[in-house]
C-alpha cells in the first residue's frame, strides 16, 4: 500500500517516533538541546527519585539508635555537595560530556576507562529496572492485592513506553515527563518544609532526647562500635547519590553555553537533592517515624505531616503517589545517558560500531534498544521483587565514582605547576575519593554475599566482551594500515596531472570511499587492473557520517564535513596524476545507505555509462562475530542501487586476521 508519503509501515513509524530531522538544519543543535532546567528534570530525576529510598534505606540500618540521624543527614547533605562540586570540575575540564569514562580513560589510561565504563553502563540498566520496579511497587500499594499480578505487567509496559518516547527525541521525552517531576518537587518542597516548621517547637525536647540516647547508645557499642554503625547506614544509604554523576556524562544534550549550563544544572540537582534527602531524614526523627508493614517510612511521614489537613489523606496520597511516578522518570536517566556511554565507548572501538550510529530522530537508537532489552531481562530475572535487585544496585556507581576522583585528584597533582587553583580544588576530590571508596568497601562487603556478586560478575562480563571486541577491530585496523603503509604512504603518484573535464558520453567508474585510505586506494587500484581501458572516467562518491561521535556540536559537523572534502580531492587528485579525468560528489546524512545511494543514484543518471564499485572487507573466517561487528555497508547499499536497476559492483578486500 504506497501513495506520496509512503507506505502504511511508514505512516505507524513517523506517527509513534516522528518525522526525520534534517542534520543540515544550522538550527537543530538550538532545537534540540535542553536548558538547564529540563536538564534538571532529565538528567536529575534519578538522583532526586533515589531519595524516594536512600534516606530509608539508611535509616532503617540505624535500628533503635535513630538519634544518629541528625548526623547522617549532615553528611548525606555535604556527601552530595562535594560530589557535585567534584563533576562541575569535571564539566569545566571534559566539556565535550562523557563522565566517568572519559575523566577515567584521559587520566587514568584505557583501561580504568573501560572499567568505569562498563561499571556505569551496568549501572544505567539496574538504574532503569529498580526505578520501573520501585515505580510498580509504588502504585500498586494503592491498588487491592487482586491487582498484584498485574505488576509485572505495568512494569514491561512502563519499559516499552519509555524506550518508545526516547526513540522520539530526548527533548520530547524530558517535556512529556516534566509534570510528572514538578508534581514532586512541589509536594515535597511542603511535605518536608511544613514537617520542619509545624513541628519547631520539638526541636528542644528532641535535642534532649536525643543527647540522652547518644550517650546510652556510647556507653552499649562503644565509640568505635557507633562510628561502624554510622558508616554502615550512611554507605547503605548510597543509592541516595546515585544519579549525581549524569548530568557530566550528558553534557552533549545541553544548550549553549554548555559548561555554564552544566554547572547550573549541578547546582539545581545538588540543592534539590541534599534538601531534599536530608530534610527527610531529620523529619523522620523529629516526627518519631517508625516502620508499619506494607508502608514505606515515606508514606508513614507523609501521612504524619498531613494528618491535621482537611483534605490530608488525598494530599498524601499524591505525595507518594509523585515519588512512584517520579521513579518512571528517574529510569529516563538511564535511557537519556546509558545510550551515550555505549556511543563514547563505540567511538573508542570497545563496543560494535554501529551503537555510536544516529537514528534519523538523531537519537542513537541502538543503545535505546540494548539499554531497554537489558531492563527487561533483568526485571524478569528478579521476577520484579526490588528486594532482589536493590542488592544489586549502587555498587558500581560508587566504583565510577571512586574512579573519576582518582583520576581528577591524579590530574591536578601532575599538573599543579600549570593549573592555578589545584590548591583548591585537590582537597574537595580527595575527600571526595575517600567518602566514594569508603562507601564502595562497605556496601560491596554488606551486600556481596545477598546477591551483590551478580552485579560484579555481570559488570566483569562487559569488560571482557570490550576487550574481545577492542581486539577484534585492533586486528582490522592492523590490516588496513599494512595496506595504508602499502598504497598511501609508499606509493608515489606517477604521470602529469590530468586536467581535463569528466565526458559525461564515456564509462565512468563511480566508487563509494570513506577516507582517504589503502582501502579506498586499493578498490581504485582494483578497478584499473580488473578492467583495462574500460572506464575513461572517475567519480568518488563519500557520506561525511554524522554519528555520536559528531554529533556534539555544529563545529563537530562542519570538521566532518571538510574532512570528507579533503579525502575527495586527494582521490581525485591521484585519479588525475594516473591520467583520469576525475570528479567527486559528497554529502552529510546519518544513514550512509541511504544518502550514499541517493549520490550514487544521481551521478549514475549524469554518467549514463557507469558502474558503481564499492569495497568489502573479507575475512579468512567469515562468521556472526564479524557481521555483529560489521555491518555490510556495501552490500546494503548495493541491494538499494540494483533495486533502481544500477549496476553495481563489490570488489573484495582481504584482511588477514
Amino acid at each position: 500500500m504506497n501513495d506520496e508519503n509512503g507506505t502504511l509501515g511508514d505512516k505507524i513509524r513517523r506517527t509513534v517516533f516522528g518525522k526525520p530531522r534534517n542534520i543540515k538544519d544550522p538550527s537543530l543543535f538550538h532545537k534540540l538541546a535542553l536548558i538547564p532546567v529540563l536538564a534538571w528534570i532529565g538528567l536529575g530525576a534519578d538522583g532526586l527519585s533515589s531519595a524516594s529510598y536512600g534516606p530509608e534505606e539508611a535509616f532503617r540500618t540505624l535500628g533503635q539508635h535513630t538519634y544518629l540521624a541528625i548526623g547522617l543527614a549532615l553528611a548525606t547533605a555535604l556527601t552530595v555537595f562535594i560530589i557535585s562540586y567534584a563533576y562541575s570540575r569535571i564539566i569545566e575540564y571534559f566539556p565535550s560530556g562523557g563522565g566517568g569514562y572519559i575523566v577515567a580513560t584521559h587520566t587514568l589510561g584505557e583501561k580504568f576507562g573501560v572499567i568505569s565504563g562498563a561499571a556505569l553502563l551496568v549501572d544505567y540498566m539496574l538504574t532503569i529496572t529498580v526505578s520501573i520496579v520501585s515505580c510498580g511497587d509504588a502504585l500498586f500499594s494503592f491498588f487491592p492485592l487482586a491487582w498484584q499480578p498485574y505488576k509485572t505487567v505495568f512494569e514491561v509496559g512502563a519499559i516499552l513506553f519509555l524506550v518508545v518516547i526516547n526513540l522520539r527525541g530526548i527533548k520530547e521525552s524530558v517535556t512529556l515527563l516534566a509534570p510528572i517531576f514538578l508534581t514532586f518537587v512541589a509536594t515535597h518542597a511542603l511535605l518536608i518544609g511544613y514537617g520542619l516548621v509545624s513541628h519547631i517547637g520539638q526541636v528542644g525536647p528532641v535535642s534532649q532526647k536525643i543527647a540522652a540516647d547518644y550517650r546510652s547508645g556510647l556507653a552499649a557499642l562503644g565509640g568505635w562500635g557507633m562510628l561502624f554503625l554510622f558508616l554502615r547506614s550512611f554507605s547503605m544509604g548510597g543509592g541516595t547519590f546515585t544519579g549525581i554523576e549524569a548530568v557530566s556524562n550528558g553534557l552533549q544534550i545541553l544548550r549553549e553555553p554548555r559548561v555554564q549550563n552544566g554547572k547550573r544544572t549541578m547546582v539545581y540537582l545538588a540543592a534539590s537533592l541534599a534538601v531534599t534527602a536530608g530534610g527527610i531524614l531529620v523529619c523522620y526523627l523529629l516526627l518519631g517515624v517508625t516502620p508499619i508493614a506494607g508502608k514505606t517510612l515515606n508514606a508513614v511521614l507523609a501521612g504524619k505531616v498531613f494528618a491535621g489537613w482537611g483534605f490530608g489523606p488525598l494530599l498524601a496520597l499524591v505525595t507518594i503517589f509523585s515519588e512512584g511516578a517520579l521513579l518512571l522518570v528517574g529510569a529516563q536517566t538511564g535511557f537519556v545517558d546509558g545510550p551515550r556511554v555505549i556511543g563514547n565507548m563505540a567511538v573508542d572501538y570497545w563496543f560494535p560500531h554501529r551503537f555510536a550510529s544516529l537514528s534519523d530522530r538523531l537519537t542513537m537508537q541502538n543503545g535505546v534498544l540494548m539499554m531497554g532489552g537489558a531492563a527487561l531481562a533483568l526485571l524478569l530475572y528478579s521476577k520484579g521483587h526490588i528486594s532482589t535487585l536493590i542488592v544489586m544496585y549502587s555498587i558500581n556507581v560508587f566504583l565510577t565514582f571512586s574512579l573519576s576522583e582518582l583520576g581528577m585528584s591524579r590530574f591536578f597533582i601532575r599538573n599543579r605547576k600549570t593549573e592555578p587553583h589545584w590548591k583548591k580544588h585537590l582537597p574537595v576530590h580527595l575527600t571526595g575519593l575517600t567518602l566514594c571508596l569508603t562507601i564502595l568497601i562497605i556496601t560491596t562487603y554488606e551486600k556481596f554475599t545477598h546477591g551483590g556478586w551478580l552485579t560484579l560478575i555481570i559488570t566483569a562480563v562487559v569488560i571482557a566482551l570490550c576487550y574481545l571486541i577492542k581486539g577484534h577491530y585492533s586486528r582490522v585496523r592492523k590490516g588496513v594500515r599494512e595496506l595504508d603503509d602499502m598504497l598511501v604512504t609508499a606509493m608515489p603518484h606517477k604521470g602529469a596531472y590530468n586536467a581535463e573535464p569528466t565526458n559525461s558520453r564515456e564509462m565512468t567508474a563511480i566508487q563509494l570511499v570513506s577516507g582517504y585510505s589503502g582501502f579506498g586506494v586499493h578498490t581504485f587500484l582494483s578497478i584499473i587492473r580488473g578492467f583495462p581501458g574500460l572506464y575513461k572516467n572517475f567519480v568518488f562518491v563519500s557520506v561525511a557520517e554524522v554519528d555520536a561521535g559528531a554529533f556534539k556540536e555544529s563545529e563537530s559537523v562542519a570538521h566532518l564535513t571538510a574532512a570528507t572534502k579533503d579525502s575527495l580531492k586527494k582521490y581525485v587528485d591521484l585519479a588525475r596524476h594516473l591520467g583520469f579525468p576525475a570528479e567527486s560528489r559528497f554529502d552529510t546524512g546519518i544513514d550512509v545507505v541511504a544518502t550514499a545511494s541517493s549520490l550514487c543514484e544521481s551521478a549514475a543518471k549524469e554518467f549514463p555509462k557507469s558502474t558503481v564499485f564499492a569495497g568489502q572487507t573479507v575475512f579468512r573466517r567469515p562468521g556472526i562475530v564479524n557481521r555483529i561487528l560489521h555491518n555490510e555497508t556495501a552490500f546494503a547499499i548495493q541491494q538499494e542501487l540494483r533495486w533502481k536497476g544500477i549496476t553495481t559492483v563489490i570488489l573484495p578486500i582481504r584482511i588477514n586476521i
